[in-house]
This record gives structure tokens, C-alpha cells and sequence, in this order.
């Protein structure tokens, strides 16, 4: 044997090591068409599905850490801000949105009723098996587009995979942390009788989208959901009308359930005006054919807003200018009378109760 063999099976040895790290750190391959319980075993199969599909379409730099958590900065002279929510949308897409976008953009309006700034979402998918993954693909896609259009990124998340039958293709769970300067509060406790009750446009808008998208009415006209991020209009508003006293995005329940919330806890009433409440007339119609009351119907890109009565011009003008309150107006006041009730008033000039929703007519809308 000559010298030179120990060194010659080293090289080899050290070639083989190298072909096998080289393999290790190759990009990982979704070869599935579907997905499977492997998906959430936490091996080969979900670092792939995490490789090829969520990193890619969510990558910023707290992300691509892929810890279990995410560290964030309290900006100094600010107060932390969390929310969390489920979306179990049916169908998944629909005419203007899709769950991915209820998801980031329901979460974003949560925190910016409160007055806060949001920073970043973390997103936790829970997958039947069985799911196509290019859906699984089209839903986090849709998060990013709506995430980066927000300006919110997604920190962290998780992914889970249920057995066939266990769920309904695909939820989504997101957490959303925002920062609200010391000084800003929004409460039902600072209303006060005389306050205007504002809207920031047209309601019933996204619960009759996903009606449609179902193919539960048969109407040649399309609504479009009207999911949005609505921090930087709230932000608007704060801005050019400080003393707002109390923000709130109207989703399940609609309108009236968010006005009876808000009766109850400020103990006062709430009067709104029938001739001034927003409704696009395929809304109307298609609310008129299944039974339903505009104002119970959700929304997901609007806010209701109490100001001080003499604010009240200011605040619309303000919301106008934005894209998602072009067709913001004041809908109503706060009233000692009927304490904890919400009262219409007709355009015959009567008045009827908009009790809080009993039931749930139109399920599975976010």
C-alpha cells in the first residue's frame, strides 16, 4: 500500500460528507399533491411544506428564524396590543376576497379599533388531509399579498393537519400585536348622550358576497366583499379627531349587533336613522329575498365610529378621504332614552327595536 492511500480514503470520505451535506441543505421539494397527515408529522414532510409553500410567500427576516415565537420592540411611550381570531370561511374564495385576506385584514381592524398601530400578525393553518395543495398554496398567497399591501408582516405561525372529515379543508388562526400611544383610549365609558354614530360605508356588503359565492342566490348582479385593512383610516381619524370616543368593525352580527354591544356597555341607547344607513340596492334586494335585515348582515371592511356631535363633520371628511370611507356618513346618536336599546327610526317616521342577533343566519362568514 503507498503512502498516499490513508490520504486518498480521506478525500473520498470527506467527498462523500460533503455530497451528503449538500443534500441536507438542498431546498426541500413539495412533491404532493395533496395534503397528508406526513404534513403535520413535523419531519421531512413538513419542513417541505413549510419550505415550498409558507416561507416563500411570507419570507421577511423575524420569519425566516423559523422559531416557535418572535421578538418585538415596545416602541418608548407605548402600550402593547393584542388580538387573536379564527376564520372558517365557506367557501374559501369569493367575489373580492378570500379567507387569506379575512384573516390578515380582520385581525389588522381589530387592533386599530383600539387605536393601536399593528406591527405583526403569526398565523396558525390547520389543514385537513386531503386538501389540494395548490388551494393550500392560492390561501397563503393571499395572506402575504394582503399582509405586505397592509404593511403588517407574519412573524411566526404554526401548521397543523387533521385527519379527513375533521375539519372543513383549511382554518386559519391569527394573532395580530400592535403598539397605541400612552393617551389613546377607546372606550365605550367616554360615550356620552348627543355623540353622532358614524359608518365608514355601505353595509352588509361581505356576508352577502359569500351568499353568493355559495350559490345560495340565484341574482345576475355580484357584490364584492368589502375586506380591508383599516388602521391607516383609523389612524386618519384619531389624527383629526382626538376626542373619538369609541371605534368598532361590525363582522358577525353586523351593524346592529355592534350598536347593541355598545348600548350595553355605555348604558345608554343608540338611535339610528333608517334613510341614512348605506346599502347598496343589490344588497338591499338580495337581503329582501332571503328575509334578512341589512343591519345584521357582516362587514369586513367598514368601522363604526361615536364622535362628539360637533366633531362629527370632521370625521367624515376625514374618512372620506380615504379609500375605504368614501361613502362614510352619520347613520345615528346616543340617547338617555331607551337605555341599553338600539331604536330605528323609520322613513314613515315610526321606530322599531334592532334587538342583538339571535342565532345565526348566515354562518360561516368569517
Amino acid at each position: 500500500m503507498s503512502d498516499d492511500q490513508p490520504d486518498s480514503d480521506l478525500a473520498r470520505r470527506d467527498a462523500v460528507f460533503d455530497r451528503i451535506e449538500s443534500w441536507r441543505q438542498r431546498a426541500p421539494v413539495l412533491r404532493d399533491d395533496t395534503i397528508t397527515m406526513a404534513h403535520g408529522a413535523g419531519g421531512k414532510a413538513s419542513q417541505s411544506l413549510i419550505e415550498a409553500i409558507i416561507r416563500p410567500a411570507l419570507s421577511n427576516p423575524e420569519l425566516d428564524r423559523l422559531a416557535d415565537a418572535a421578538v418585538l420592540d415596545v416602541p418608548a411611550g407605548h402600550r402593547l396590543v393584542v388580538t387573536t381570531d379564527a376564520f372558517v370561511v365557506t367557501p374559501r374564495r369569493f367575489a373580492g376576497g378570500s379567507i387569506g385576506e379575512v384573516a390578515v385584514n380582520g385581525t389588522i381592524n381589530d387592533l386599530a379599533c383600539l387605536g393601536a398601530r399593528p406591527a405583526a400578525l403569526t398565523l396558525a393553518l390547520a389543514l385537513e388531509e386531503g386538501l389540494a395543495v395548490d388551494e393550500l398554496r392560492s390561501v397563503v398567497a393571499d395572506v402575504a399579498t394582503a399582509a405586505t399591501a397592509a404593511g403588517v408582516p407574519v412573524v411566526t405561525g404554526d401548521t397543523k393537519v387533521v385527519e379527513r372529515g375533521a375539519a372543513d379543508g383549511c382554518y386559519l388562526t391569527t394573532t395580530g400585536i400592535g403598539f397605541v400611544a400612552d393617551g389613546v383610549s377607546l372606550s365605550a365609558d367616554s360615550v356620552r348622550p348627543g355623540d353622532a354614530v358614524i359608518v365608514t360605508g355601505t353595509i352588509g356588503d361581505h356576508g352577502i358576497a359569500v351568499l353568493m359565492a355559495r350559490g345560495d342566490l340565484a341574482l345576475a348582479a355580484e357584490v364584492s366583499s368589502d375586506t380591508a385593512p383599516l388602521h391607516d383610516l383609523a389612524a386618519g381619524l384619531l389624527a383629526a379627531v382626538p376626542a373619538t370616543r369609541w371605534l368598532r368593525d361590525p363582522t358577525r352580527g353586523g351593524v346592529a349587533s355592534t350598536c347593541n354591544e355598545l348600548a350595553a356597555l355605555c348604558d345608554l341607547g343608540v338611535e339610528l336613522d333608517e334613510v341614512d344607513l348605506p346599502v347598496r340596492p343589490v344588497v338591499a334586494g338580495a337581503c329582501e329575498l332571503l328575509g334578512l335585515d341589512p343591519l345584521y348582515v357582516a362587514n369586513e371592511g367598514k368601522l363604526v365610529a361615536v364622535v362628539p356631535a360637533d366633531a362629527a363633520n370632521e370625521a367624515v371628511a376625514v374618512m372620506s378621504r380615504h379609500g375605504a370611507g368614501t361613502e362614510a356618513r352619520v347613520i345615528g346618536r346616543i340617547t338617555e332614552d331607551h337605555v341599553g336599546l338600539v331604536v330605528v327610526r323609520t322613513a314613515f317616521g315610526g321606530t322599531r327595536i334592532v334587538d342583538m342577533l339571535v342565532g345565526d343566519p348566515l354562518p360561516r362568514i368569517c
